[in-house]
């Protein structure tokens, strides 16, 4: 029988024994490219099912990963090494021909290893016809890169820094020129800044873990880590953050539990930023989360709701938080979050999608204040004007992810903000229409992109005089290079975090 999707051939060589670690990895980029999957997501499962060592399975990782990031420049790459459009080969065996590349241009594998290990994945997945093509092409890379000692801009031939400094930096870091830009104009057009901005995209991030509030906390999270022998830390800045430096995070009872999850420190400063400002007036003892799949900051939230430690670290008193927020205007502030939580507060997690919210539910098992309702955040079942506090953290382009999703920078376009910006703003509107005189709205993404994070605030709240734009950075005093504010963006190389962002607005009290 002739391999999956290819025609026998009499007297061909019979499939190779594929290498399994280099046919993980080939799976992970074919489900990414044929049913749109997310690696971050499918690549753990795949491992956890594998039986192989652990420095095959960094292997994998390290592969599939690598292969998603830089798959524009190996697509440019291999468009040099042969006489046909990348994108009209069949997928699989472009797919293949792309773990190759990556080998040759990424690893220390030896270049006749990374050839012939490929050529065996191309045989065993695409069969004896395209064998002959895949080795040539290889060996023309191979050449190529042993030419010019893997330097990408003369591989691929990038225009000078001194005459295009977008467009070099583009080939050189491997991000398609939009999203250069975008990080530019974020950054100032500080193109120093920018350069270790896209270079911190390709680097492995760290596992970063969040002690829920009340039911564990980061001392003993450390403790649990050291007694599985993983290097751990504490997060420079969210008092509840563990930084792990590899790992099955799974291994910790903490996590088993649900006492202690998988979150970015971003998220985690997110969330903080919302609880440690005050609100203005009584609180009603309602919490809401917009947008809350998949809950990992409505556990958080809905934690220091319900610890009964009451002001400990990430956690300030009404008057404390005034002393920053309003001293200058005399309100008399109250802690929403603690003041609340002696009095039955409570948080509502909105999620739209079935699965989405099953994925909240879950995150929020065990805390007896929170609950979860399927509902369009544009369309809260909830009267005006009734709710405290509002996080509404927006779908977005995900930029602020790249290291972690690293099919994304091939997957976005720029024409998908036709879509999400009017969606953002309208899910702003509907959290300070939700937020009762005197509340706090968190507006947060996962991106720098001005267009959905400064722009839409200032679009939205230039449109209404009962809105206060606060400052943010009050909010997270232990954080920083946050610049002039009023708003707080985080990066990846600054910050050793995703590239959140956040904005904090008061309804103006009556």
């Amino acid at each position: 029988m002739s391999p999956a999707g290819s025609p026998g051939t009499r007297g061909a060589r019979p499939p190779a024994a594929v290498d399994r670690p280099r046919l993980l990895a080939w799976e992970v980029l074919r489900a990414v490219d044929e049913r749109g999957s997310y690696a971050n997501l499918l690549l753990p499962s795949l491992l956890a099912g594998s039986g192989l060592p652990a420095r095959d399975r960094g292997f994998v990782t390290e592969l599939a990963y690598g292969a998603l990031r830089a798959q524009g420049t190996l697509d440019g790459l291999l468009d040099t090494a042969t006489s046909r459009p990348v994108h009209d080969i069949d997928p699989p065996l472009r797919d293949a021909l792309r773990l190759g590349a990556y080998q040759l241009l990424r690893t220390r594998v030896p270049a006749r290893a990374a050839v012939a290990s490929t050529v065996d994945l191309v045989r065993a997945t695409s069969g004896e016809r395209p064998v002959r093509f895949a080795n040539a092409v290889l060996r023309r890379v191979a050449a190529r890169i042993a030419e010019t000692g893997g330097d990408l801009a003369a591989l691929l031939g990038a225009p000078r820094f001194e005459t295009d400094p977008i467009g070099h930096l583009a080939v050189v870091t491997t991000h398609p020129r939009w999203i250069v830009e975008v990080v530019a104009e974020a950054l100032g057009d500080d193109l120093d800044e920018t350069r270790a901005a896209l270079v911190a995209d390709d680097a492995r991030p760290a596992v970063h873990l969040v002690a829920r509030p009340g039911r564990t906390d980061r001392d003993r999270l450390l403790a649990e880590a050291a007694g599985e022998g993983l290097v751990a830390a504490p997060g420079p800045y969210s008092p509840y953050a563990v930084r792990l430096d590899g790992g099955d995070p799974a291994r910790l009872p903490a996590v088993a539990s649900g006492a202690a999850a998988v979150q970015d420190e971003g998220s985690q400063l997110v969330a903080l930023a919302l609880a440690r400002t005050a609100t203005v007036g009584r609180d009603r003892g309602l919490t809401v989360d917009l947008c809350a799949g998949p809950g990992g900051k409505a556990a958080l939230l809905a934690g220091l709701l319900t610890d009964r430690s009451g002001g400990g670290p990430g956690f300030s008193s009404g008057l404390e938080a005034a002393s920053g927020l309003e001293a200058a205007s005399g309100l008399e502030a109250a802690s929403g979050l603690e003041a609340a939580s002696g009095s039955g507060a409570s948080l509502l997690a909105l999620e739209p999608r079935a699965t989405r919210a099953g994925l909240v539910a879950r995150s929020l098992a065990g805390e007896p204040r929170a609950w979860v309702v399927r509902a369009d955040g544009r369309a809260a079942p909830l009267p005006a004007g009734s709710v405290d506090r509002v996080l509404v953290d927006v779908p977005c382009t995900g930029l602020g992810a790249l290291r972690r999703r690293p099919e994304a920078r091939w997957r976005r376009i720029p024409g998908d903000l036709a879509a999400l910006v009017p969606l953002q703003s309208a899910l702003l509107v509907a959290a300070l229409d939700l937020v009762r005189p005197g509340g706090v709205v968190a507006y947060a993404t996962c991106s720098p992109h001005p267009a959905e994070t400064v722009e839409v605030v200032r679009q939205v709240s230039g449109q209404r005089v009962d809105v206060s734009v606060l400052d943010a950075r009050l909010g997270l005093p232990e954080v920083d290079g946050l610049g002039s504010g009023p708003f707080v963006q985080l990066w990846p190389h600054r910050h050793g975090t995703d590239a959140m962002f956040v904005a904090l607005l008061r309804r103006n009290p009556d």
